[in-house]
């Protein structure tokens, strides 16, 4: 066997651009080299616009490079991509399930299009429902799945074939802890299992650790590659974590620590921050206390990152604001009491009770179908509620929902941008939309650029910003008309963990000026974040409180989680134990 044998695809010096507008030309892969081995997992990782998804596109003869070579399968890709794609299974991140049809509808239709016959239809459907426990809702619409019921039924669908290689793009972006869990327990399988060769692409560097080899790219480059060990290790003797002495929530110590030029890293985690410095020595800093702790995968990708860019991860990225609210954290700005919403006979939120004050940072979690989106759009004034008291900003949201309005600002996961008109632009609209007008939008919309870093991409199109500028833009629109209130549905769906800590200190500086932001996320690092928690699930509220309270709940022997995904999935498989006894009791 020669060396080329030992890969399932070898590329050699990729290269890829693409023409946007006017002669301007982005090269989206520049002379990447990488391979990926036989009956193994390997991770593609970077940031937004790192060209992970180019690659795999490449790797599924979707595309073809500009220059350099791509073997898949012993295959050239640029000669022979009808005969690679007859051999692979390619899962794109915005997968083409047919929401009018049914579960079974939709494996007939891909296996149909894969030349599938009966038999082999007879003896795979069982093993794939079996697999991803979609058995009990064969006959559903899936338009009716859960998020994380709809990415098991795409991968389904990928394989009513067998393939000797898979291509996943982001499979988990919008998938609740346990539904990715799931999700990664159904691939390490058909890996473990059956020897099949995978290569995905990843926000989570927890993913990626589960992979035999990791590649990071960045703007088109390779910056490393290896087995996660092997790049872990460049962070040994970096890593820490820090706690104050003196109470200082998580959130405010990480806000603190991140500002500074010699950490290169920090995040919220159980309690403490987690922490990357640049050199081995711990800071020196009165009432912080400074623990070495193992690197995982991220702090490596940080350093790496830092090295690169050389610039904080979060430089630059807390707020200016112009309006002071009132920084008295005792006012209750949001009120819910017994808030029932029903759907014909589908209770989607079952009398749930919470408060808000003002300044917090308020969490709202849940796995897929769970409420917390109902719960969300309620809150914003875009939903009526069935019954239950809920009062915004003073206004009661049954009665006087525009008035209410006028004091929130709404970031939606799938941002309301509009992508054929330029940023300066869809600024402008946002600010009459919220009755800005003369000098006070000129004021404001100067202000959004500013902050936001988007003044040297004010004439581009929406459309065409990376999906790190689009947050930026979506989150600078949400805030022209300075809300009281922001509410933040999935915001950093999809991001890599450099734009999420820049997102994050944004939001802290927010809330340090008295702003109140209610948030819902799939990032259980994220929670860190909150000052506060709440955990539902089939629309009944599980869990509220700190994290800390929260990860205590779902703690054993008095010892709390070890981390908010811990959590999280305890406290669900929790209620969700205590649900079926109570419906077996009844």
């Amino acid at each position: 066997m020669n060396a080329a044998d030992d890969f399932i695809v070898r590329g050699d010096n990729l290269t890829k651009r693409f023409e946007r507008q006017k002669l301007d030309t982005i090269t989206a892969l520049d002379r990447v080299s990488f391979g990926a081995r036989p009956g193994a997992l390997t991770a593609l990782v970077g940031p937004d616009g790192a060209g992970k998804t180019t690659l795999l596109r490449l790797a599924a003869g979707l595309m073809r490079a500009d220059e350099g070579s791509l073997t898949v399968l012993g295959l050239d890709a640029a000669k022979q991509p009808q005969a690679i794609q007859d051999r692979i299974s390619y899962m794109p991140q915005r997968f083409g399930l047919y929401e009018d049809l049914s579960v079974r509808e939709n494996l007939d239709l891909y296996a149909d299009l894969h030349g599938v016959t009966p038999e082999q239809r007879a003896e795979r459907y069982p093993r794939l429902m079996e697999m991803t426990a979609l058995a009990p809702f064969l006959d559903r619409l899936a338009g009716k799945l859960s998020g994380g019921m709809k990415q098991k039924l795409g991968l389904a669908c990928t394989l009513v074939r067998s393939p000797e290689l898979l291509l996943l793009d982001e499979p988990t972006v919008g998938v609740d802890p346990l539904s990715r869990r799931e999700l990664w327990d159904i691939v390490s399988g058909l890996v473990e299992n059956e020897g099949l060769s995978v290569i995905v692409s990843t926000s989570y560097m927890d993913e990626a650790e589960r992979c035999a080899h990791v590649v990071v790219l960045h703007e088109g480059h390779v910056l490393a590659s290896g087995t996660p060990q092997e790049l872990m290790s460049r962070a040994s003797g970096h890593s820490f974590l820090a706690m104050s002495q003196r109470g200082t929530p998580a959130r405010k110590l990480q806000a603190d620590l991140i500002d500074r030029p010699d950490v290169i890293d920090a995040v919220p985690h159980g309690g403490q921050v987690r922490v990357v410095l640049g050199d081995r020595e711990p800071l020196s800093l009165q009432d912080v206390t400074f623990e070495p702790t193992s690197p995982i995968l991220e702090d490596s990708l940080m350093m790496l990152l830092r090295h690169k860019t050389d610039e904080q991860p979060a430089a630059n990225a807390a707020l200016e604001l112009t309006r002071k609210d009132s920084l008295d954290h005792s006012e209750v700005v949001i009120e819910v009491h017994d808030l029932v919403r029903k759907f014909g006979d589908f209770t989607a939120v079952n009398r749930t009770s919470f408060e808000v004050k003002r300044g917090e940072v308020f969490g709202l979690l849940g796995p897929n179908g769970a409420g917390k989106t109902t719960t969300f759009r309620m809150l914003c004034g875009l939903l009526p509620a069935t019954s239950g008291t809920l009062k915004v900003a003073g206004a009661d949201l049954r009665r006087a929902r525009a008035e209410a309005r006028q004091n929130i600002g709404y970031v939606a996961q799938k941002f309301s941008l509009y992508g054929d008109i330029s940023v300066l632009e869809n600024l402008q609209f946002f600010a009459g939309a919220y009755g800005l007008r003369n000098s006070r939008a000129a004021q404001r919309i100067e202000w959004a650029l500013d902050n936001f870093e988007l003044k040297q991409r004010a004439s581009s199109t929406a459309g065409s910003l990376p999906g790190g500028f689009q947050r930026r833009l979506a989150m600078a629109a949400a805030l022209l008309h300075e809300p009281a209130i922001v509410f933040l549905d999935e915001p950093t769906s999809g991001a890599d963990p450099l734009a999420r800590r820049e997102f994050w200190r944004r939001i802290g500086s927010l809330a340090d000026h008295g702003t109140t932001i209610v948030v819902t996320t799939h990032f259980m690092e994220e929670a860190e974040y909150c000052d506060r928690i709440m955990i539902q699930d089939a629309g009944t509220m599980l869990a509220i409180g700190t994290p800390e309270e929260v990860r205590r709940q779902a703690g054993s022997g008095g010892e709390p989680a070890h981390s908010m995904e811990d959590a999280f999935i305890g406290i669900v498989e929790q209620g969700r134990e205590r649900a079926q006894r109570q419906e077996h009791a009844a």
